[in-house]
């Protein structure tokens, strides 16, 4: 994103990390030091990438009930073998891993959620492919729910989206307006950063 490329290189320096090797290199999944599948097929491995302000991936995982779940029993083997190949797995309740890399691909793309690339419903243009997906989707969710459950609570997120998607317009055009207005304040010359780094008004 053009906001993140502009920012000062120590700011940025986190993200190079991640863009520059998932899916290029082994060792974004398999530590270097333990090139073991069971330890790769742990929900943390993705933590590693997946995490922070800009994209909350292991956040919204790891307070969801499946997360609970797993952060309850991860360290029994009875309830999560990792030692078994994921095509094999049979987890009380789901990883990363297990859903978008089910059967054991390496492909996590292609079982990824409809929001990434696909578009939400209202951007439905009739293409084979963005229902394929979602079909896809419903698919994974019930190998533990019913087909019913997965679609209903894909139209929850369909909706959600369709809320969040109003919301963003609508800042903008408040932003719009302040600056038709003569309201709209340059960034001063001198931001102070924030605990986390960024660069804030005073």
């Amino acid at each position: 994103c053009a906001w993140s490329i502009e920012r000062p290189p120590g700011d940025t320096a986190g993200c190079t990390f991640c863009h520059t090797s998932s899916e290029e290199r082994c060792s974004t999944c398999h530590q270097r030091h333990q090139f073991d599948p069971a330890v790769a097929r742990h929900s943390e491995q993705c933590k590693a990438c997946h995490w922070g302000k800009d994209h909350r991936d292991w956040e919204a995982y790891d307070i969801s009930i499946h997360g609970v779940v797993y952060q309850v029993n991860k360290w029994n083997p009875q309830e999560f073998d990792f030692s078994k190949k994921l095509a094999d797995a049979d987890y009380v309740g789901p990883t990363c891993q297990y859903c978008h890399l089910r059967g054991g691909h390496h492909n996590v793309q292609r079982l990824s959620t409809v929001y990434t690339s696909m578009g939400m419903s209202n951007a439905d243009r009739g293409a084979p492919l963005w229902k394929e997906k979602r079909e896809t989707w419903v698919s994974v969710c019930d190998d533990c729910h019913s087909p019913r459950f997965a679609r209903e609570n894909l139209q929850a997120m369909d909706e959600a989206c369709k809320d969040a998607g109003l919301k963003y317009t609508e800042t903008f055009k408040v932003a719009e307006n302040l600056m038709l207005d003569g309201m709209g304040e340059p960034m001063p010359k001198d931001p102070a950063p924030d605990w986390s780094g960024q660069h804030i008004w005073r």
